[in-house]
């Protein structure tokens, strides 16, 4: 079976990205240029006792997304504790909404948001009385 087991974010602005997702999510990053040849900074997302997986930021290689295209590779989705506060911390540190919260009612709150390069990302908070 092939498990997900990493995920690469192409980002235009190493250093925006990194404070965009540090500050938002709490990443840690460690420089793994050297390996990769190019810029690359691999993403610490959480506890490695917890379910999850860790993954980088990596130089864009193309063109940016054009604003308003469809989604072309994968949205990640984060797991918060308070989607409230997770979005408030996303349009503070630049990002923008692209689907607003919505419920999957009797499991989560839900939502997508555009990066500070303009990348897709979800947002899910688990709650059984969302509706």
């Amino acid at each position: 079976m092939g498990r997900l087991v990493h995920f690469e974010i192409h980002v235009d602005d190493m250093e925006r990205a990194k404070k965009f997702y540090g500050e938002v999510f709490g990443w840690k990053f460690e420089d793994w240029s050297s390996y990769a040849g190019i810029p690359y900074l691999g993403a610490v997302t959480g506890d490695a006792n917890e379910p999850g997986i860790n993954g980088a930021l990596m130089q864009r290689q193309g063109p940016s997304p054009t604003p308003g295209q469809p989604l072309n590779g994968y949205a990640s989705t984060m797991g918060v504790a308070d989607y409230d506060s997770t979005e408030a911390k996303i349009l503070n540190y630049g990002g923008k909404v692209a689907l607003p919260k919505y419920a999957l009612p009797g499991m989560a709150w839900q939502g997508y948001y555009l990066d500070t390069e303009g990348n897709i990302f979800g947002v899910h908070q688990p709650d059984e009385n969302a509706k």
